[in-house]
């Protein structure tokens, strides 16, 4: 999940390359600098952009969470642990 959500947003910043890319092509192809000749990239940008986050998003916040849960865990397991020591060393002394 890590990966994923360290790499999503790389993925949609090459779409926007990409899109920002096209739409240069489109005004030097068109010999035009209109809003229509460029709209075609751009929206293919945004798109890229928005599924990039889209997927990073939710997959950094789940493994926040899956990395809290095994941090209290092993925080439980340090715990119990140390309590069953505890108990074994207090009964070699009783003997």
């Amino acid at each position: 999940m890590a990966t994923i959500g360290a790499t999503a947003p790389f993925v949609g910043l090459f779409g926007t390359v990409v899109g920002i890319l096209n739409a240069f092509q489109q005004i030097a192809t068109q010999k035009t600098s209109g809003i229509g000749a460029v709209a075609g990239g751009i929206s293919e940008a945004l798109v890229t952009t928005a599924f990039g986050l889209l997927v990073a998003i939710p997959a950094v916040m789940a493994f926040n969470y899956f990395t809290g849960r095994v941090e209290s865990f092993d925080v439980e397991m340090d715990n119990s642990s140390s309590e069953l020591i505890d108990y074994f060393i207090k009964q070699g002394h009783r003997r």
